[in-house]
C-alpha cells in the first residue's frame, strides 16, 4: 500500500474529505459550537432567572399584600367595634326603659346627657312609635312629632329589627350616621329608639392606620360612594372612580388602574353587618420600589453575565478551533513530510544510478579530452591546433558541468558532510550576489541591501549556504520583471538565531503552487526547470538546524525568510 493510499484511509477514518482544511471547515466549526454553547449556557440561565424573578416577586408581593391585608381588616374590626358598641348601647337603653319611661322627654333627655359623658359622637337621641311618629327627641333639631313612615330606613327597622345608615349631612351640613333599633314587649307593644352618631371618630380610626402621604384610606357603600373624604378620589358623598368585587367575604387585595392611571394595589376589606367596606389605596411602585431597584440590579448582573458569557464562548471557541486547526495543519504537514521523505528515498535510489551511469562515462571522457589536449600541447606542428585546443577546453566544460550537476543530485539524495566554520552572512551574500551580477545589471533589476552592520557571525557550512542563497535569489531573479526590485534584508533573530529575507516584486505565487512548492521535480518553469532547487534548498537549510518559511500574494511578489541557528550542534 502506498504512502497515499494509507494518509486517505487514515482521513476517512477521522470522517475528514478532500477540503476539510478549507477556511469554510473551519468557520462553520466555530459557528456551530459558538452556537452550541451559547444555547446551553445562556439558555438554562435565562429559565433560571425568568423563574427566579417570578417566584422572588411573588414572595415579595405577599409579604407586601398580606400587611396592607392586615391592617386593612384590623381597621375594619375597630370600625365594626365601634359600631356594635352604639348598637348595644342603643339596644340597652330600649331594653332598659319602658315606652312610658323614653316617652317622657326629661327621661330621654336625662340619658342622653349620661351617654355623652360616657360615649363620644352622639349628636341626638330619639322615640319614634310603629307609625313613624317622633314621640320624644333630645338633641340640636326640632323633629318631635316628624312622621318617618314614608321613609326607607323606618322600614328597613320595622322588618330587620336593626339598621344603621349611610352617612348624610343633615340640616347643619356635617356628615354624620342613624343607627335604629325595633324593641318589641311582651304586652305586644313596639317602638324604635333611634341615635345620630358624628362620623368624626371615622377619620380617627383611618388617621390611627398611619398610612404615609402618598397611600389613601377611605369607606364606601355598595354604591360605590365616599362615607369618609379621600385624598385622592374626592369628598364625602362622591362617587369612587375605582371598581371593586362584589361579596360580603374577608378583605382582599387587588391591582387597579386609577383615572389618573397610576398604577394601584387597592386594599378592600366589606363589612359583616353594615353597607360599608374599608379601603386601602397604595401606589403599586412605591411600594414594589425596592423590588424595582433589586430587578434592575438583577438585570444589569444578568446582561454583564451574557456578554462575559459571550465573549467567554467566543474566545474559548476561538482557541479550539485554532488548536483544531493547527492539529489538522501539523498532521497534513506530517503527512507531506513521509510523502517527501519516501520521494526522497525514491529519487535517492534512482540518483545513485543516474550518477553512476554518468559519473563513470564522463571520467572516461574527462581523461581522454585531458590527454588530447595533452598530445596536441607537446606538438607544435599540429595543424589547427588552436581550434583543436578550444574545442578541447569546450569538452573538458561540458564535463565539469555534468559533474556538478551529478554532484547536485547525489546531494540531495544523500545527505553529504557538512562542513562548518565561522562566516560572515552578510559578505556571504554579497558573494553570491557577485556571481549573479551580469544577470541583474543586464535585466537593470534594482538590488536593495538592507544588511544589519552589527550582525553577529555564526557557525555553519559555508557552501551550502552559498547554494541556498544562489537557489533563492536565482528564483526571485526569473520572477522579477525588468527594472523590477529585489530586497535583501538581515537581522538579529534573538539569542540563538538570525533572520534573512529575500523579498521581490514579481509575479507571485498561488496558494495551490505555494502548498507544492518544497516539494521535488515541482517547478513553474515549464521546459527548462528540474524543481529540485527549492527542494534542495529547504532540506539543506533543516539539515543546518534552520527554517524557511515563504510569503507570496499573486501578483505582488514573494519574500523568501531564512531562519539559521548562530550555534550549530555538531
Amino acid at each position: 500500500m502506498t504512502l497515499k493510499n494509507w494518509k486517505e484511509r487514515f482521513d476517512e477514518g477521522f470522517f475528514l474529505h478532500a477540503d476539510d482544511n478549507s477556511p469554510a471547515r473551519y468557520r462553520i466549526l466555530r459557528r456551530n459550537i459558538i452556537i452550541l454553547m451559547i444555547l446551553i449556557t445562556i439558555i438554562p440561565l435565562t429559565i433560571m432567572a425568568v423563574i427566579n424573578q417570578y417566584e422572588y416577586e411573588r414572595s415579595i408581593k405577599d409579604e407586601i399584600v398580606n400587611p396592607l391585608r392586615t391592617l386593612t381588616s384590623k381597621t375594619k374590626h375597630s370600625f365594626e367595634l365601634f359600631m356594635e358598641e352604639r348598637l348595644a348601647i342603643v339596644r340597652s337603653i330600649a331594653s332598659l326603659y319602658s315606652i312610658e319611661d323614653l316617652s317622657d322627654q326629661k327621661t330621654l333627655s336625662r340619658i342622653f346627657r349620661v351617654l355623652l359623658n360616657e360615649y363620644c359622637c352622639l349628636i341626638d337621641l330619639g322615640l319614634i312609635d310603629t307609625k313613624g311618629i317622633q314621640l320624644s327627641y333630645t338633641g340640636p333639631y326640632d323633629l318631635l312629632g316628624k312622621n318617618y313612615s314614608q321613609q326607607d330606613w323606618f322600614q328597613e327597622v320595622v322588618v330587620k329589627g336593626v339598621y344603621i345608615s349611610d352617612v348624610f349631612m343633615g340640616y347643619r351640613q356635617f356628615p354624620h350616621i342613624a343607627i335604629a333599633i325595633l324593641r318589641r314587649a311582651e304586652e305586644g307593644r313596639s317602638w324604635i329608639l333611634r341615635a345620630t352618631i358624628d362620623t368624626s371618630k371615622f377619620d380617627d380610626l383611618i388617621a390611627s392606620m398611619g398610612i404615609s402621604p402618598d397611600s389613601d384610606a377611605f369607606l364606601i357603600n355598595r354604591e360605590m360612594i365616599l362615607q369618609t373624604p379621600s385624598r385622592f378620589y374626592g369628598k364625602v358623598l362622591d362617587h369612587c372612580p375605582l371598581s371593586f368585587p362584589t361579596g360580603n367575604y374577608g378583605a382582599i387585595v387587588v391591582e387597579e388602574v386609577d383615572p389618573q392611571g397610576r398604577e394601584m394595589l387597592v386594599a378592600y376589606a366589606p363589612f359583616a353587618k353594615s353597607d360599608y367596606a374599608l379601603v386601602l389605596v397604595k401606589p403599586r411602585s412605591k411600594i414594589l420600589q425596592s423590588w424595582y431597584t433589586l430587578r434592575s440590579k438583577m438585570f444589569l448582573f444578568f446582561v454583564i453575565s451574557v456578554v462575559m458569557i459571550i465573549l467567554v464562548v467566543f474566545k474559548l471557541t476561538d482557541t479550539v478551533v485554532k488548536r483544531v486547526q493547527e492539529a489538522d495543519e501539523r498532521r497534513e504537514f506530517a503527512f507531506r513530510e513521509m510523502e517527501h521523505t519516501q520521494k526522497l528515498s525514491s529519487i535517492g535510489r534512482l540518483a545513485a544510478g543516474v550518477a553512476h551511469e554518468i559519473n563513470n562515462p564522463m571520467a572516461i571522457i574527462n581523461e581522454k579530452a585531458g590527454l588530447m589536449k595533452d598530445l596536441v600541447s607537446y606538438k607544435s606542428q599540429f595543424l589547427e591546433k588552436e581550434k583543436f585546443l578550444e574545442l578541447t577546453d569546450v569538452i573538458l566544460q561540458s564535463v565539469e558541468r555534468c559533474r556538478t550537476i551529478t554532484h547536485r543530485l547525489l546531494g540531495f539524495a544523500r545527505r553529504m558532510e557538512v562542513k562548518f566554520e565561522v562566516l560572515d552572512v552578510n559578505e556571504l551574500l554579497k558573494e553570491v550576489l557577485d556571481f549573479l551580477e551580469k544577470e541583474y545589471l543586464y535585466r537593470n533589476i534594482d538590488i536593495r541591501l538592507q544588511l544589519a552592520e552589527d550582525l553577529p557571525r555564526i557557525s555553519s557550512d559555508t557552501g551550502q549556504l552559498q547554494q541556498v542563497f544562489m537557489n533563492v535569489l536565482s528564483n526571485a531573479l526569473s520572477a522579477v520583471e525588468a527594472e523590477g526590485y529585489v530586497s535583501i534584508t538581515t537581522w538579529d533573530e534573538d539569542l540563538d538565531t538570525i533572520g534573512v529575507s529575500i523579498q521581490d516584486n514579481g509575479c507571485g505565487m498561488s496558494e495551490e503552487t505555494l502548498r507544492h512548492i518544497f516539494e521535488p521535480f515541482f517547478t513553474t518553469k515549464k521546459g527548462y526547470g528540474t524543481g529540485l532547487g527549492l527542494a534542495i534548498t529547504y532540506g539543506i537549510v533543516k539539515k543546518l538546524g534552520g527554517d524557511l518559511k515563504v510569503q507570496s500574494y499573486e501578483g505582488h511578489g514573494t519574500t523568501f525568510t531564512v531562519y539559521l541557528k548562530k550555534k550549530t550542534n555538531n
